[in-house]
């Protein structure tokens, strides 16, 4: 059975929250807000948050430095990934990506359809590796982040999950940077 081992250690990551909207702010944030706790009350370090606009390039600009931050591990974003002409955030990260990972998107439209039913088709979340830091986009409804985090990246954001999670692979994210 999947779950948590309490036997082994829980190991914090650094997590950057990132915001694609033309119309939010710090006080009007409650995507940004929803996974911000979220992170911090599961024990993780809330390393940097910003709110971007809906421009291919100011995102793809963010992305690029938070992947070279070694102070950050994964980037969270939330917005952006609609059908509407602004929606961008899936080019951006997909324009970064070295490996995608596309059981992210599968199983958060799994989880999103018991909830919301077909309209989960206009969603385009997506997740991928850059430079050994995972990148996950997210919708921007705070529901959205609610099962995005409650559902997927809790727990394999979390060390002690079992069979397996992304923590643990994280020192080999790299490895074809060191020629191994």
């Amino acid at each position: 059975m999947p779950g948590i081992d309490e036997n082994r250690p829980f190991i914090p990551v650094r997590i950057a929250v990132m915001t694609v909207s033309d119309t939010r702010t710090p006080d009007t944030d409650r995507s940004g807000d929803t996974l911000a706790q979220r992170i911090e009350g599961a024990g993780h370090i809330l390393a940097a948050r910003a709110i971007v606009t809906d421009d291919f390039h100011q995102i793809h600009r963010q992305l690029l430095r938070w992947i070279s931050d070694p102070e950050i591990d994964v980037v969270i974003s939330t917005g952006g990934t609609g059908l509407t002409g602004r929606d961008v955030t899936p080019e951006a990260f997909k324009s970064v990506y070295e490996k995608e990972i596309e059981g992210f998107a599968a199983v958060f439209h799994a989880i999103s359809y018991g909830k919301i039913g077909v309209s989960t088709i206009q969603s385009r979340a997506t997740a991928g590796i850059a430079h050994g830091t995972y990148l996950f986009a997210l919708p921007g409804s705070p529901g959205a982040c609610k099962d995005g985090w409650d559902e997927i990246l809790r727990f394999q954001l979390d060390y002690r999950f079992q069979p397996c999670n992304f923590v643990e692979i994280m020192p080999r994210l790299e490895e074809h940077r060191r020629g191994q």
